[in-house]
C-alpha cells in the first residue's frame, strides 16, 4: 500500500476529478437503505478533500449529481439536496481555514431554491482564497455543456462577434462551464465501473484514467495516494514519441 508521504510532490497532478460512484450499492451489501450510502460519501468527501489540501493539490473536482441522476426517486433526490445544503453550512468553516475555494458547474438554476442560494453563498464568502479550488460537479451533464456551448458560439458567429475562421479550442474552452479551471490530469472513477458516464468529456482529452474497484464510502486516503501513485508512474506523450519528450 502507498501513503500520501510517499508520493512525488515533484510530479503531482494539477487537477484531480472523480467520480465518487456506489453509494447505494454500498448500502445494500449491508442492508441499509441507500440514504445510508450517501450519509457515509459525505464523510468520505469531507476526508478526501482534507487530503488533497495536505499534498497541496490546486484542482480538485467532484461528480456530485448528474443531469441524468434527476431521473432517480424523488425521496433520494430530496436527501441528496438536503445533505448537499447541510454539508455547505458544515464545511464552510473547514474551506475557511484551509484557504479552498467553493466553485461549482452544471446547471445550477435547476437545483432547489435553498440548495442554490447555500451553494452561491458559500461560493461567495470563499472566492478570495487563494488555496485549493473545490468543484462540484451540480445538475451536470457534459453533453448538456458541449450542447450550451455551440448554441452561444453559434450565436456570437451570428451577431458577428466571432468569425467562424477563429473558433479554437481557446474559444471553446471559454464557454464552458469550466473556463476557469485547467484540464483534468487524473480522473479517478470508485465502484469498479469503467465508464465515463457523461463527466467532463472534453476536458479529460489527455487525462488518465485510473478505476477503483471499492464503493465511495469506502475510498481512503491510500486509495487516493495509489491512484495519484500510478499517475506519477505514467508516461504523458500528449500525441509525441517517447524521444520526443525526452
Amino acid at each position: 500500500m502507498v501513503d500520501l508521504e510517499e508520493l512525488d510532490k515533484n510530479k503531482m497532478p494539477r487537477h484531480l476529478a472523480i467520480i465518487m460512484d456506489g453509494n447505494g450499492r454500498w448500502a445494500k451489501q449491508k442492508g441499509k437503505l441507500r440514504v445510508f450510502g450517501h450519509e457515509n460519501g459525505v464523510k468520505t468527501v469531507r476526508e478526501t478533500v482534507e487530503n488533497c489540501v495536505k499534498i497541496k493539490l490546486e484542482y480538485l473536482t467532484l461528480y456530485t449529481f448528474s443531469t441524468e441522476n434527476w431521473k432517480r426517486p424523488k425521496i433520494e433526490i430530496d436527501t441528496l439536496m438536503r445533505l448537499l445544503v447541510s454539508s455547505l453550512k458544515k464545511e464552510l468553516k473547514t474551506f475557511s481555514e484551509n484557504n479552498i475555494r467553493l466553485n461549482a458547474i452544471g446547471d445550477l438554476e435547476s437545483l432547489p431554491k435553498k440548495a442554490n442560494r447555500e451553494l452561491k453563498e458559500v461560493m461567495e464568502k470563499t472566492r478570495e482564497n487563494t488555496g485549493m479550488t473545490l468543484t462540484l460537479a451540480l445538475s451536470y451533464g457534459a453533453r448538456e455543456e458541449l450542447k450550451n456551448a455551440v448554441k452561444q458560439i453559434s450565436t456570437k458567429v451570428k451577431n458577428n462577434i466571432i468569425s467562424v475562421e477563429n473558433i479554437d479550442e481557446t474559444i471553446i474552452n471559454s464557454h464552458l462551464y469550466t473556463h476557469d479551471l485547467p484540464d483534468v490530469d487524473l480522473l479517478v472513477r470508485t465502484s469498479g465501473e469503467h465508464r465515463i458516464s457523461n463527466f467532463l468529456l472534453w476536458q479529460i482529452a489527455y487525462a488518465e484514467l485510473y478505476f477503483v474497484d471499492v464503493f465511495w464510502p469506502d475510498f481512503s486516503s491510500q486509495h487516493l495516494a495509489e491512484a495519484i501513485k500510478s499517475y506519477q508512474n505514467r508516461e504523458r506523450r500528449f500525441g509525441k514519441t517517447s524521444e520526443q519528450l525526452n
